[in-house]
């Protein structure tokens, strides 16, 4: 699983990077956080926009980023399936910057990091693309997993409604993205390689262009209100 491994490789790395400079692995300093790149709301929309992708990469803790790294690996394996490399890294990537997006939108003031609206946004699009993907899978196996992916996706967002601390809007937006780009993705899954990497190429660079007149309509919103 190449592209799992290279993520999961990276949220360690940061981690690792983070504790070897001083971090407590367990509960590290917001300041800290901050040093190695997380989401600091105001601050990302200001003048750090980038911050919205290196969130990401930035963990709150070892049973942080073991929750979320578990919760990829498990997701990956059939993304890798599904799914070609560039679709896999991209649809993670776009994902994870709409959660941040939805975080920055609805609670401008508040400091996040983590994986998390990433992953759930993968696990959104693999919904989708093998729903909608005509993918050649037997009908009871893609029932079955379409009922994990469901499953999955509800009791995280219950499980993140209920809990302090959980910023739900980022498990929501990334989410949504992953939904919406399977959806756009499935019809060319199975497709020649020239045609498929061609819709690929259209849809990614739509995301991209959407992504950031959403980012800088947030950030006229917030800095202007």
């Amino acid at each position: 699983m190449p592209v799992t491994s290279a993520i999961v490789g990276a949220n360690v790395l940061v981690f690792l990077g983070m504790t070897l400079s001083g971090a407590s692995p367990v509960a590290p300093q917001i300041s800290d956080l901050v040093k190695w790149g997380a989401n600091t709301g105001l601050q990302t929309l200001a003048s750090q926009p980038w911050r919205m992708w290196t969130s990401n990469y930035v963990h709150i803790g070892i049973v942080h980023i073991a929750l979320n790294m578990w919760c990829l690996w498990n997701l990956g394996i059939l993304a890798e399936r599904v799914f070609d490399r560039w679709t896999y890294f991209l649809t993670y990537t776009f994902c994870g910057i709409a959660g941040s997006l939805a975080s920055l939108g609805l609670h401008p003031n508040r400091f996040g990091a983590g994986a998390s609206g990433a992953v759930f946004g993968l696990a959104g699009a693999l919904i989708s693309a093998l729903y909608l993907g005509h993918l050649p899978v037997p009908p009871r196996a893609l029932r079955s997993t379409l009922k994990s992916l469901v499953l999955f996706a509800g009791y995280n967002l219950f499980f993140g409604a209920v809990v302090p601390g959980i910023d739900n809007s980022a498990h929501i937006g990334g989410l949504v993205c992953g939904l919406i780009l399977g959806a756009v993705l499935a019809r060319h899954l199975t497709s020649p390689p020239d045609e498929r990497n061609s819709w690929r190429q259209w849809v990614f660079m739509v995301t991209g262009v959407l992504l950031l007149a959403i980012f800088f309509l947030i950030r006229r919103s917030v800095l202007h209100a």
